[in-house]
């Protein structure tokens, strides 16, 4: 599938296979690859997926030559570079794992695993140089957070004081009628662990990294398993404070970070993706027009994307170095969450990188508690 540019023919094709046909493969992991292919010489060679019709429908509809069931005979057959994985959380850890062992690298859709265990032992299987495994975490990239991230790493507007991260979304009961939502086996947790992620792990990569966090949730409206809503106060290393909400009970939708610097604020409010358009900075009273001119110069526009994410990742593998949300960059996102639901559910304040082995938060996000855990899995006092 794709035919490879014509630029730098002596550059090799990355072999690419993807893991699960469903609708984020289709609708965002394919397009990226086709695209980028028009760039530089990729090959998606396999598609895997354990409904045999399903995939050999998606194959035929996308020229792809080998449709497989089995995961591992497919990597022990087509050998592939990049194994991008797009199937529900519960199976990212196993199919990471079988595919980093193979020699390949992996791209795997959010969320990365159900605990900080999990993880860790993929981390633990990457190699030197590679493979590694990166998370989709697709809303870092972009000239958007490029600029704003150059802009707080430099400090030009001052210190960072106060910042507000937001997803407030909307699912209905039929949403969750399916019977794999709302279980933490299945979807590994709720809004802040499925839909909130994106924005909290993109405020850690503009904030740096966080040192506590304070936080409650509740099931305020679905019969479910895990939150349908949480709201967390988080402090970071700079001194920064911040709210966190992750909702689904929101008519309202929106997602939205908001950064209050010394010399200026900066804003981002869209949905489910950002350009540069997105972005607000509103300067102090005091700011010059020239400082104002050049934090407002964003360049070209790059929207957030799963493309702008692939070109990255496959540069750092072409090259061999480690990509942008994997190994300790990728895990801070999900110890937070891990965090947030610890002290949610114990009513304490979490530090970080205190959970670890021998807690229950490190094994499982519901950490066994009480009215959050499955019944089977409760910790009892």
């Amino acid at each position: 599938m794709f035919v490879t540019s014509t630029r730098a023919q002596q550059e090799r094709s990355v072999r690419v296979a993807v893991v699960g046909t469903g609708a984020i493969a289709r609708g965002a992991h394919l397009p990226a690859l086709a695209a980028l292919a028009a760039e530089q010489p990729i090959e998606v060679v396999a598609a895997v997926d354990i409904d045999k019709s399903a995939v050999e429908a998606f194959c035929g509809e996308h020229g792809i030559a080998h449709p497989y069931t089995d995961l591992q005979l497919m990597l022990d057959e087509q050998r592939p570079d990049l194994v991008t994985i797009c199937t529900p959380p519960t199976l990212h850890r196993d199919q990471t794992l079988a595919a980093l062992r193979a020699g390949a690298w992996v791209w795997c859709e959010k969320p990365p695993c159900p605990s900080l265990a999990d993880f860790d032992a993929i981390e633990a299987a990457e190699g030197q140089g590679g493979p590694y495994a990166a998370i989709v975490f697709q809303h870092r990239f972009g000239s958007g957070a490029e600029h704003v991230r150059k802009l707080l790493a430099g400090q030009d507007l001052g210190r960072p004081l106060v910042a507000h991260c937001q997803t407030t979304w909307y699912r209905n009961t039929a949403y969750y009628a399916v019977p794999w939502r709302g279980r933490w086996s299945t979807e590994g947790g709720g809004p802040a662990m499925g839909h909130g992620i994106h924005q909290m792990d993109l405020l850690l990569d503009l904030l740096g990294p966080w040192s506590e966090v304070r936080a409650m949730a509740g099931r305020l409206v679905h019969d479910i398993e895990t939150e349908d809503v949480s709201t967390a106060l988080v402090r970071f290393e700079n001194g920064a404070l911040a709210t966190v909400v992750n909702s689904v009970l929101s008519p309202d939708e929106v997602s939205r970070i908001r950064i209050d610097c010394e010399q200026a604020t900066v804003e981002l409010t869209h949905l489910y993706g950002h350009s540069n358009a997105d972005w607000k900075i509103t300067p102090a009273p005091d700011a010059t027009a020239e400082q104002a001119a050049e934090w407002r110069d964003f360049g070209p526009d790059v929207p957030s994307s799963h493309l702008a994410q692939l070109r990255a990742l496959v540069a750092d593998l072409r090259a061999g170095h480690r990509p942008r949300s994997s190994g300790a960059d990728g895990r801070t996102s999900l110890e937070l969450i891990a965090a947030l639901y610890k002290s949610a559910f114990t009513d304490t304040t979490v530090r970080a990188g205190t959970i670890g082995p021998g807690d229950p938060y490190y094994t499982a996000l519901h950490g066994g508690a009480p009215g959050w855990a499955p019944a089977a899995e409760e910790v009892r006092a």
